[in-house]
């Protein structure tokens, strides 16, 4: 049998360590009472913590379904770590902003997930992970683009 394409692999080859990861990060995160999408979310809103966001925004950014995205939008809400105010611009929606509790939820996180991602690159250099991350944005980048060209 012949190997798929070298890029086919790549792309194979992240979405194993997708579902490695995501398994494991769930299994850590439990004890926070945060689920990996939520933290997704969390971690979506923390790179600008004061931008309020409406559930389509979100659902378009982290390219989801709205319902899932409106389902753990209102757990979030309920748990005190994203707060709901009213779309001036828009009464139909809500914008949702983060809270000081959801940053520190968030950090808090990143806290429990550091120690295990950490081990993973225990014995790579700090060359080789800022490669590895340029290489890995530089792919993210595209995908992104050519998602907003369909």
């Amino acid at each position: 049998m012949t190997e798929p394409p070298l890029a086919f692999r790549i792309v194979n080859w992240i979405g194993i360590i997708d579902q490695l990861t995501t398994t494991e990060g769930n299994r850590l995160l439990k004890p926070l009472g945060l689920p990996l999408p939520q933290l997704v979310m969390l971690n979506h809103f923390s790179h600008r913590p004061d931008e309020a966001k409406t559930v389509t925004s979100i659902a378009r950014a982290l390219q989801q379904p709205q319902p899932g995205v409106t389902k753990n939008v209102q757990n979030l809400v309920a748990k005190g770590w994203l707060r709901e105010r009213t779309n001036g611009a828009d009464g139909r929606s809500k914008l949702l902003v983060l809270t000081p509790a959801g940053l520190a939820k968030h950090r808090a996180a990143v806290a429990a997930l550091s120690p295990w991602v950490a081990r993973a690159f225990a014995d790579w250099s700090e060359k080789d992970q800022r490669t590895l991350f340029a290489l890995l944005d530089r792919l993210k980048l595209w995908f992104d683009s050519d998602r907003d060209q369909r």
